[in-house]
């Protein structure tokens, strides 16, 4: 599956032209979905040397992208051609209706067949703020 990522408020919290702190779960979330096979795109308004900061980022992070805001990495941009909007079966973003749902909801909307693991959703639906819930998520993704 293609998978569409926003950087701001997404990756992490949105401190624009800044890069904010990192949203909980989400590198690991992300690692984890690629490993699953899924190809993801970031998909931001940043561009130039915004853009070049939040990838080199990612990558410091562990996290290289399929492609950076394209459909494929061979992809040039002409309007008269193509739509600026991109190619991809998902869009995870913070402007979705309803806000950010958080890493842990996206893990289990992509992952429901596979996590009915009651331990995993209690755990899930717990505060983010509560270190050891955290903690036990993380480990579950090792």
């Amino acid at each position: 599956m293609k998978i569409a990522v926003d950087f701001d408020g997404t990756i992490v919290e949105h401190r624009y032209p800044a890069i904010g702190e990192e949203k909980l779960f989400a590198f690991e979330t992300l690692k984890q979905l690629q490993k699953q096979g899924h190809q993801l795109l970031l998909w931001t308004f940043r561009a130039g040397k915004e853009l070049d900061e939040a990838v080199e980022y990612c990558k410091e992070k562990g996290l290289e992208f399929y492609s950076v805001n394209k459909s494929y990495p061979e992809e040039v941009f002409d309007e008269s051609k193509i739509s600026r909007k991109i190619d991809a079966d998902v869009f995870i973003d913070d402007r979705n209706i309803g806000g950010f749902p958080g890493w842990s909801e996206i893990w289990q909307m992509l992952n429901s067949e596979d996590y009915d693991d009651k331990e995993f959703k209690e755990l899930s639906q717990m505060p983010s703020n509560n270190l050891s819930v955290a903690q036990k998520i993380k480990n579950m993704f090792k």
